[in-house]
C-alpha cells in the first residue's frame, strides 16, 4: 500500500491489533451492511471464485479472512473434505459458526482463529487458499503473501477477491465519490464504529490491484498471475499458481 492506512488514527495499537478490535466490534451487522454496500453484487463475485476453486478439484481448501463465513460456506459446493476458515477476528468467527450451523456444514467446515501472517500450518498443505476482502488488512503485505506461499501446495491454486478501482471515465469518478461520500455515511447510520466503514474506504483507495498487485505476487514467487476486473472494475478476482 502507497501508505499505512489503520482503523483509527489516535490509537498505540498496531494495524492487526486495531483490525481485530474493529471486525470484533462490526461483527453483528457485518454481513447485512455489506450486502448494503455492494447492492448484493459481492454475491455474484464469490460464485465465480468457488468455480475457479472446483475446476481444481481440491481436497483442502483454506479461506483465510473468512469473517462470517460467506465463502468458506460456499466452499461446500466443492468436493474437498477439509475446509478451514481463519480469521483473526473471535467476533466475527463466532457469527460465522452460527451460519455454519445453520447450514448443517459443521462437520465439513473448521473455522479457526488465527493469525494469517503466522499460521498454524505445515508447508505444502492446502490444494486451494482464498482471500475474499481482507488482503488489504494484512499488516505485512509481502509477509502475508509469503505464509500464504508457504501453506499452498506445489501446483495448488490462490485466488484474491478484493476492491479495485475502475480506470475508466465515468465509473472511475462514480466509484470515487460513491467511496469517499457514501459508504461512510452509510457505515455511520448502520454500525457503531464510526471509524470502521471509513477505514474500509480508505484502504480500498489505497491498495495495489491490478498488475501492481500481481507483480507483488509474482515478487513472492507465485506464477500463471492472472487480474479479472469485476463489474466495472470495482473489484477484482486475482488467480495465482505456486510453482
Amino acid at each position: 500500500m502507497s501508505k499505512n492506512i489503520t482503523p483509527y488514527k489516535d490509537s498505540s495499537l498496531g494495524k492487526k491489533e486495531q483490525v481485530t478490535q474493529m471486525f470484533d466490534t462490526i461483527s453483528g451487522n457485518y454481513d447485512g451492511l455489506n450486502r448494503v454496500i455492494s447492492m448484493g453484487i459481492d454475491v455474484k463475485w464469490r460464485d465465480k471464485v468457488v468455480a475457479l476453486v472446483a475446476e481444481k478439484n481440491p481436497a483442502t481448501i483454506l479461506d483465510i479472512a473468512t469473517g462470517t463465513g460467506d465463502l468458506v460456506i460456499l466452499m461446500a459446493k466443492t468436493k474437498a473434505t477439509r475446509i478451514i476458515g481463519l480469521d483473526i477476528s473471535s467476533g466475527m468467527l463466532e457469527v460465522g459458526k452460527k451460519k455454519i450451523e445453520k447450514e448443517n456444514l459443521t462437520n465439513r467446515i473448521e473455522m479457526v482463529l488465527g493469525d494469517s501472517e503466522n499460521m498454524p500450518y505445515t508447508d505444502n498443505y492446502f490444494d486451494a487458499i482464498t482471500v475474499s476482502f481482507g488482503i488489504r488488512n494484512f499488516e505485512t503485505l509481502e509477509k502475508g503473501l509469503a505464509e500464504i506461499y508457504r501453506v499452498l501446495k506445489p501446483g495448488g491454486i490462490f485466488v484474491i477477491l478484493e476492491t479495485s478501482i475502475p480506470t475508466k471515465f465515468p465509473f472511475k469518478q462514480g466509484y470515487t465519490f460513491y467511496s469517499k461520500f457514501i459508504l461512510p455515511i452509510i457505515g455511520k447510520l448502520f454500525s457503531k464504529d464510526n471509524d470502521a466503514y471509513g477505514y474500509l474506504s480508505e484502504s480500498a483507495a489505497n491498495f495495489p490491484f491490478g498488475e501492481t498487485l500481481n507483480n507483488i505476487l509474482r515478487k513472492i514467487s507465485f506464477i500463471e498471475c492472472k487480474a479479472m476486473p469485476q463489474t466495472f472494475g470495482v473489484a477484482t478476482i486475482y488467480t495465482a499458481t505456486k510453482k
